[in-house]
């Protein structure tokens, strides 16, 4: 059901029902009935958890919660670039614990792959950094990273933008001593990170290039463990296609239409 929200208000528009029940079993039959090929996955750090890497914001246990031994100035410092210019070592031992390899894809991960075996997903957008889509199969032109991952890395603060081959820093931080990002900052002439979205810094150019036509044509959109309260990011909700069923999988509503425009009104 798509409620428009406007100046506070909300304004249900009507429109002709397109499932015959509001359920996985409605979802499913919807998908074979109306041949799907265009469905777009939205998805946050709530499908990496079972892998065993925390998410950002739950109490006690996210990695916002993880990082306070660094005693930051506050938890999102370590993705600010310009903390990361003055003091890197806190991302650093970040990037360590989740780098790609330490943790498995979860059946989440390979339903998203499965989606594309079938030759019906036309995108996955992805707000985790931790590239398990990628470890599950999916090929990067079906992946928009929004924040980034670990795919690849960059020296910082280079135009045009020095590429450095990601497997470079994974082993600079591996370095026994703890000083290997030091001596390839020093080859490189600066601080390399792998090419992942810090405040500061702008979205990859795929974003820009792919989500609004993506959204727009979309026959279904899923979103899968986000609270949705990141911009831009939440906000591709506001650009579905009207006329697609939305899915919504999360440990708790997101995306409510007092929070989002076009956002989902949850019925109890």
């Amino acid at each position: 059901h798509l409620l428009h929200c406007r100046r506070g208000e909300a304004v249900e528009e009507r429109l002709d029902p397109v499932l015959d029940s509001f359920g996985l079993e409605g979802i499913a039959r919807y998908v074979h009935e109306h041949q799907c090929q265009r469905i777009v996955v939205m998805c946050g750090a709530g499908i990496s958890t079972s892998a065993g890497i925390p998410d950002f914001r739950s109490p006690g246990t996210g990695l916002y919660n993880n990082l306070q031994r660094f005693q930051l100035p506050s938890p999102e410092a370590i993705f600010d670039l310009r903390f990361f210019r003055r003091n890197p070592q806190p991302f650093y031992e970040l990037a360590k614990e989740i780098w790609p390899g330490r943790y498995s894809p979860t059946p989440t991960h390979y339903f998203i792959r499965m989606l594309h075996d079938k030759g019906i997903l036309l995108r996955c957008y992805s707000q985790n950094i931790d590239s398990l889509e990628r470890q599950a199969g999916l090929p990067a032109e079906r992946l928009v990273a929004a924040h980034g991952n670990f795919d690849s890395a960059h020296v910082i603060d280079t135009d045009p933008e020095v590429e450095v081959d990601v497997n470079e820093l994974k082993v600079a931080l591996e370095a026994d001593d703890g000083t290997g990002w030091q001596v390839l900052q020093q080859r490189m002439g600066n601080l390399v990170k792998p090419k992942m979205v810090f405040f500061g810094e702008e979205l990859p150019l795929r974003w820009a290039q792919l989500h609004k036509e993506d959204l727009a044509n979309c026959d279904l959109l899923i979103v899968l463990g986000t609270s949705l309260v990141v911009e831009p990011f939440s906000g591709l909700l506001a650009l579905a296609n009207r006329s697609a069923p939305r899915l919504l999988i999360n440990s708790e509503p997101a995306g409510t239409c007092d929070k989002l425009l076009r956002g989902f009104r949850f019925q109890l």
